[in-house]
């Protein structure tokens, strides 16, 4: 029997280390609501360096026999799993809301994602598995197989607590690996209750292991010789230090890190169905998505149409407490990532920009950012196009020719995502040769991404193999070239 997490007004941390959920000893931890700083969601202790390494060694005891087990018996797993996941879709989406931010519906959607993700990945075993080869000698056959890294570290970001460990974790455990995953301090609740719908699944003791408590940890997954394997999705910055240092040791990397993406609309576009996409691109998830709209790029003889259709639509767009069903948009994750996004804005207008709109937020409390559009002067130099404010800001330029509109597309150090409205095939099909992204949405929201393809960026919005899909195998396993040839 599992020992089961009770859930309380305020959930009790706990850490996941060889099959045990454990009080961490390190410093203690409070997770709060953005948008009730007051309300506590939960609280406990952090993991300790000697939590990591206890972590990790479990992880290595296990690895054996984890790879030696069947693909479909890991398969099962998830699927259990999964319909843990979906079973508790409604409870924990609004502890999502809770804890991060984002509105109750796209909570729950998110957790219902992440049932999907644990779906597509235990049917893993009936996909192919390895190649067989002609050889050049009689009586051989060359076959290529795969086997697991090993222990591979998993570290995550607080913008989607749940969905994005899935995409991570799903084709670690079915590909053979154990796993020692440390996500944002700032969502440990929306972890542990991943960790235990494994737990509930029967994953064997130290396949999954938990580690809670702040990113100095990452460092010391990454330090550390029992790691095979390190997937991670976060900031440019720590992205980076991560890829050096993994590189520095040997260990293959998967890193997602940095985007700038940009919409464009060209001048024979829906103009209703492109208002519509870019104000979920751009302001779904309070703009705290990877693949957000954060610059638009509005082709002259129709920019000024599509402003004032997008600015009807944020008259109405709600702000406020995200758990309130009539709500479009929460807070961000925390006052101080707000504080920052504000610093930006007051930067780009003291550098040129106008602003085009601003919601209303009055009333709310310091983790709430208003939704802004800021359009921005020709040239360069604005710091809201190049640099990545994680929120809900959307900064716009203007060009005379289609071709003026995917350069400007391609005018960030980032690849990640772009979307493309038109209407003229000859422009989609330029769009797909032009623009140097890992996604691009033709008629549709630059966010989004499905568990059967392959996600991630071009440029430096990307370090290593893309996630998720057949291109998730990439990373997760390695290869070995059996020459087999009889007595």
């Amino acid at each position: 029997m599992t020992e089961t997490i009770t859930r309380t007004d305020v959930v009790e941390l706990r850490l996941l280390i060889d099959g045990q959920w454990i009080e961490g000893t390190g410093k203690a931890l409070e997770s709060t609501s953005p948008a009730n700083p007051g309300q506590v969601v939960a609280a406990g202790g952090t993991a300790t360096v000697q939590d990591v390494e206890a972590a990790l060694a479990a992880a290595r005891s296990a690895a054996r026999n984890w790879a030696r087990t069947p693909m479909a018996e890991r398969g099962g797993y998830l699927s259990r799993a999964a319909a843990i996941i979906t079973a508790n879709a409604d409870a924990w989406g609004t502890e999502l809301a809770r804890e991060e931010g984002k509105t109750f519906t796209e909570g729950r959607g998110e957790v219902l994602r992440a049932a999907q993700i644990f779906t597509y990945y235990s049917a893993e075993s009936d996909r192919l598995a390895g190649e067989v080869f002609s050889s050049p000698r009689r009586g051989e056959q060359i076959l290529v197989t795969r086997k697991p890294l090993g222990v591979v570290g998993v570290i995550t970001p607080f913008n989607f607590p749940i969905a994005i460990p899935a995409w991570k974790i799903a084709p670690a455990l079915v590909f053979g690996n154990t796993v020692v995953w440390k996500p944002a301090s700032t969502v440990p609740l929306l972890a542990m209750r991943l960790a235990h719908a494994l737990v509930e699944a029967g994953l064997p003791a130290g396949v999954l292991n938990l580690v809670i408590g702040s990113g100095s940890l990452g460092n010391i997954i990454v330090n550390h010789p029992d790691l095979d394997g390190l997937t991670f999705t976060g900031s440019t910055g720590v992205g980076r230090m991560l890829a050096a240092t993994a590189a520095g040791a040997g260990v293959p990397i998967q890193a997602e890190m940095g985007g700038k993406n940009a919409s464009v609309v060209l001048d024979d576009a829906d103009l209703e169905l492109a208002t519509e996409q870019v104000l979920f691109g751009a302001f779904r998830s309070t703009g705290q998505k990877c693949t957000a709209t954060s610059r638009l790029v509005l082709q002259d003889s129709i920019a000024d149409a599509f402003l004032e259709r997008l600015n009807e639509r944020l008259s109405v767009w709600k702000t406020g407490d995200p758990t309130d069903s009539s709500v479009h948009m929460g807070p961000v994750v925390s006052d101080t990532a707000a504080a920052e996004i504000r610093a930006g804005i007051a930067a780009s207008l003291a550098q040129g920009a106008k602003l085009g709109f601003e919601g209303d937020i009055s009333g709310l409390g310091d983790a709430f950012v208003a939704p802004t559009v800021l359009e921005l002067p020709a040239g360069e130099g604005n710091i809201a196009w190049s640099e990545e404010f994680f929120g809900p800001v959307l900064s716009v330029r203007r060009a005379a020719t289609t071709a003026e509109a995917f350069a400007l597309a391609n005018d960030s150090e980032y690849g990640l995502s772009c979307s493309v409205f038109t209407q003229d095939l000859t422009k989609a099909l330029d769009a797909m040769e032009s623009i140097d992204v890992g996604i691009l949405h033709v008629n549709s929201e630059s966010a989004g991404a499905d568990p059967h393809v392959p996600f991630g960026g071009a440029k430096k919005s990307g370090y290593g193999p893309k996630e998720q899909g057949g291109a998730a195998k990439e990373f997760f396993t390695h290869t070995t070239t059996v020459y087999l040839r009889g007595a």
